[in-house]
């Protein structure tokens, strides 16, 4: 690679001319050989992240998948969606706004349109949505319930009213 007409891939180390501007084997954007290659470099925390997103799930407006209870369990939640390629956004839920509250108060994590199935679904594994705890909660029915309460009522007045008779 010596010479500084040549340019390499940076996924393959293939080296092209200098005119070439893609990788024919990888069709990655090629650069200079004298640059240092990606693992040479230091890479940042944000760089770090911002390679973990899959460009697909990205697109579209912002919209609200969950809510968290303070800042710690959304950046908890944002990781959770960041490992698998969503990008998402927080901030602090309507009516708890208030800056002197600093990490305490709901924040609503936010994520693309595109990405809003996979969030879900990453979600409902973690047991993170209100859907996936109301989904094994025993459902109540308000008239069974009060039916029950009824006739345990006249259960035990019935008890009682027996009870009495006996002792007179």
């Amino acid at each position: 690679m010596p010479g500084s007409d040549r340019v390499i891939c940076p996924s393959c180390a293939t080296p092209h001319p200098a005119e070439e501007r893609f990788c024919r084997d990888c069709g990655l954007p090629l650069v200079d050989a004298r640059l240092p290659r990606d693992h040479d470099l230091a890479v940042s925390d944000r760089h770090e992240r911002a390679r973990k997103i899959k460009p697909q799930l990205s697109e579209g407006p912002l919209v609200k998948v969950v809510s968290a209870g303070h800042q710690a369990e959304a950046e908890m939640i944002q990781g959770l969606l960041l490992e698998e390629g969503v990008p998402s956004m927080v901030r602090r839920s309507a009516g708890f706004d208030v800056p002197d509250l600093l990490a305490a108060g709901r924040r609503d994590v936010l994520v693309p349109r595109s990405g809003v199935d996979v969030a879900r679904d990453v979600l409902l594994q973690a047991e993170l949505l209100p859907g996936a705890a109301a989904s094994q909660r025993p459902i109540v029915v308000p008239g069974r319930l009060l039916v029950g309460l009824l006739s345990a009522l006249v259960l035990v007045a019935l008890v009682a009213w027996i009870g009495t008779e006996l002792l007179v």
